[in-house]
């Protein structure tokens, strides 16, 4: 953006909102800093391996498609996001926050809920959406499903049990 004639960046950062529980947001933060740590102290820079143009797709691909979209990723090519997360960027994470001193069964923690929520494919949108549509399959209108989805979320989040561990609505 330019305001007064002086361009500015403004970078949002969603690691701690995106929740829904404490342990889920530490695991947030941790593959967030943990991947930081790693890209920025590479020796080539990631914005010297990916075209803009590749970023840009990369980011309105995730938003349209979430984790069933495909990206590009420097040295793989396509892939899904699980299997970038998996194969890429949590190994990335775990250096970083190794290289900042966090101790191994810290980073074994906190990298293994981003791990479990690869593998299974459900962090608290997909949890959200599969949720209303159980409740709506079992005869709730939506407003109502809604309503309960909604309520089902407030407890688990304070079970501090990260969202991919969350059972699924009979």
């Amino acid at each position: 953006d330019v305001v007064n004639d002086r361009p500015h960046l403004r970078v949002e950062n969603r690691v701690l909102p995106a929740g829904p529980t404490v342990v889920d947001m530490m695991a947030n933060s941790a593959f967030y800093y943990g991947t930081l740590r790693t890209l920025a102290e590479d020796e080539r820079p990631l914005w010297t391996k990916m075209s803009f143009t590749a970023a840009h797709d990369n980011f309105l691909e995730s938003a349209r498609s979430g984790m069933g979209g495909r990206l590009y990723w420097p040295g793989l090519g396509e892939v899904t996001p699980d299997e970038l997360v998996l194969r890429t960027l949590l190994p990335m994470a775990d250096e970083g926050l190794r290289r900042w001193g966090v101790a191994a069964e810290v980073r074994d923690r906190y990298l293994g809920v981003i791990e479990g929520r690869a593998k299974t494919g459900r962090n608290g949108s997909a949890w959200q959406v599969a949720t209303v549509r159980a409740l709506q399959e079992q005869g709730l209108p939506r407003p109502q499903a809604l309503a309960e989805m909604l309520r089902r979320y407030c407890d688990l989040m304070h079970s501090n049990e990260p969202v991919h561990t969350w059972a699924d609505l009979d």
